[in-house]
């Protein structure tokens, strides 16, 4: 089972220490600092800075049992710079940074004394409920960034908060924003797992983020990495001079389980101080930087070393370990969500705990975004799959709409290879009108099929090309694009029911009822009660062709009103316009429907309908 005692160790029967605090790494206090590390391996420690000339006769660590060390120096300000200096049993000496450390000089530097104190002023903020959520996905360095000679900062995301908050978002999720080597990084190398990032601001303007974040509506989901820790400027790799097979010590496997994909640098998901130390990180982020949520990245290399299915490959421990996280969080804070990256479609990782499950509430679902990319970005109509289409709407886990996050962009179906939907579609063209109708069909999928739906920053004002740490979006495309935006923004209100008459988007309920794979059309239904104003009728084209009146199968009599035409030419000037109006329900069976009526069509277009209210 997993350890259930605090983070600091309890004092095994050594010399007594004054006046220590409890916790781990640096712990400021108006009066003192206590300063804790785990060094299983090390003769001595100490903790050494400008403040003793970095001698470590000065202030000597005492042991407190099981490989844990502490002491307490005076009046020592914030923002004293600090590292931990130990000596091994066979006398090499050591000075690592500390890996609790808040906040770094930078990755190759020195640890940083941080007072976490922070006026939270009046931040009342309520989670939204799951199934109103809208995700949009930003990187720091690339979302916001005027000064093309730097990375954009926290504070620089905070300029653009409102233009989120009009857009219709209410969660940002924000990619790995803790200290790596060097200024630019997509972020999933972490060197310091606790300390934010400081060409990003650091620890309090992180903070910062998330206040201004949260008066402004909006949730914030942070994405951490646990898969691997490194590799670049890693001082937990052989922390405290032991290792086996060249292995990277107390933190790391030291055997097979520690190969992943970006080096040797598995943590040991079955050593207490290990788990320990990521269960601590996870708890951190969510109490001390009050964010919203957690994105676990790439969880199937916690749970398997390869990342497969696998059995002989497994690692239970590392299973146990997302689980247990969850357990805490869902008893300490269960209105915060996390969100596995696994997209191995494992109904087992969004299980609750009690019935064998890892816990979390949503994961990026592969079985929605790799069918619909391939039916958008087919070069011919023929090649579009309306049966794969339905199978990826009708998808879900464990029975429930929103355990699964769905997007046609995200930070890695934009590199790697990979490029923005748009490009993909017309290489080198993304703004002719192919792209263009594709690109918003996905989008409107996007947010009409059950998931908790997510945008890559910048799509909605048609970014173009692959994604890169060090290409800054272009701001100016979104005044180039304004009907694109307001594409968006309508597709938003109506996902969140903002006018009143769309209510079964936000709903359990999905009726594929209609695949016609010779016309490449599909429609479905999704309801949460169900009745007018609650029942939604979503209708796409996937092919280059009109249909004057395409009749469809409906639930029920009256008037039916067009909420969304995609094909609306104040969208883009490009488009059709093509005419679909409201509409009267006949009485007759139809796609095994009790009623039916006929909707004008555009070519890639995508229709919402719904009834008014009773």
């Amino acid at each position: 089972m997993p350890p259930t005692s605090p983070s600091a160790p309890r004092p095994q029967a050594a010399a007594p220490v004054a006046a220590l605090a409890s916790g781990m790494g640096a712990i400021w206090h108006p009066t003192s600092v206590t300063f804790r590390v785990w060094a299983p391996h090390a003769a001595a420690a100490a903790v050494v800075g400008p403040f003793n000339d970095w001698n470590p006769q000065a202030h000597p660590l005492q042991a407190e049992g099981q490989g844990y060390w502490a002491g307490a120096v005076p009046a020592l300000p914030a923002g004293t710079e600090y590292k931990f200096w130990l000596r091994t049993a066979a006398g090499q000496e050591l000075l690592r940074h500390d890996p609790y450390a808040r906040q770094v000089t930078h990755s190759n530097g020195n640890s940083v004394v941080y007072d976490p104190a922070f006026d939270w002023g009046d931040d009342a903020f309520q989670m939204p409920p799951w199934n109103e959520l809208v995700i949009y996905e930003l990187h720091v360095g690339t979302f916001h960034a005027p000064d093309p000679e730097r990375p954009g900062t926290f504070l620089d995301v905070i300029d653009k908060l409102p233009y989120l908050r009009e857009l219709g978002i209410n969660c940002i999720e924000v990619m790995p924003a803790t200290e790596f080597p060097g200024a630019r990084s997509w972020g999933y190398n972490p060197a310091h797992p606790f300390a934010l990032e400081t060409d990003y601001g650091g620890p309090t303007a992180f903070k910062q983020l998330v206040q201004a974040a949260h008066a402004q509506g909006l949730a914030v989901v942070l994405d951490v990495v646990y898969n691997h820790f490194g590799p670049g400027d890693l001082d937990l790799w052989q922390f405290d001079g032991w290792h086996e097979n060249e292995g990277g010590g107390i933190y790391f496997y030291n055997d097979w389980r520690a190969e992943t994909p970006w080096g040797h640098n598995r943590p040991d998901y079955g050593r207490d101080e290990v788990r320990r130390y990521i269960r601590d990180n996870a708890l951190m982020w969510l109490e001390e930087f009050r964010v919203d949520g957690l994105r676990a990245d790439a969880i199937a290399h916690v749970r398997n070393v390869d990342g497969s299915t696998d059995p002989a490959r497994d690692l239970p421990e590392g299973w146990s370990l997302m689980r247990w996280i969850n357990e805490e969080i869902r008893q300490r804070m269960p209105w915060k969500i996390t969100i596995a990256e696994d997209l191995l479609g494992n109904e087992y990782i969004t299980r609750a705990p009690e019935d064998q499950g890892q816990g979390f509430a949503s994961q990026w679902d592969a079985a929605f975004v790799n069918p619909v990319r391939a039916a958008l970005t087919a070069p011919h109509d023929a090649d579009r799959s309306m049966p794969a289409v339905a199978a990826a709407v009708q998808q879900t886990y464990n029975g429930d709409a929103f355990q699964r996050v769905i997007y046609t962009e995200s930070h890695d179906e934009v590199a790697n290879g990979k490029a923005r939907v748009p490009e993909e579609i017309m290489p080198g063209d993304a703004a002719h009108w192919f792209p263009k109708k594709r690109a918003t069909l996905g989008a409107a999928l996007v947010f009409t099929a059950p998931g908790i739906p997510m945008l890559f920053q910048g799509q909605e004002f048609l970014e173009d090309g692959h994604w890169s740490d060090d290409q800054p979006l272009r701001w100016e495309r979104a005044a180039q694009h304004p009907g694109l935006v307001q594409l968006y923004r309508d597709l938003i209100a109506l996902r969140r029911n903002q006018h009143g008459h769309t209510r079964g988007l936000l709903g359990q309920h999905t009726d594929v009822f209609h695949v016609n794979d010779h016309d490449k059309v599909l429609a479905f239904l999704r309801r949460h009660d169900g009745g007018p104003g609650d029942t939604t009728l979503v209708v796409c084209n996937f092919a280059d062709r009109t249909h004057p009146a395409y009749t469809l199968g409906l639930p029920s009599g009256g008037s039916w009103h067009v909420r969304f035409n995609s094909d609306w030419q104040g969208y883009d000037q490009d488009f059709g316009n093509f005419a679909s109006l409201a509409t009267t329900a006949a009485e007759g069976v139809y796609d095994d429907q009790p009623f039916h009526a006929s909707f004008g069509l555009g070519p890639y277009s995508v229709l919402i309908v719904s009834q008014d209210p009773a």
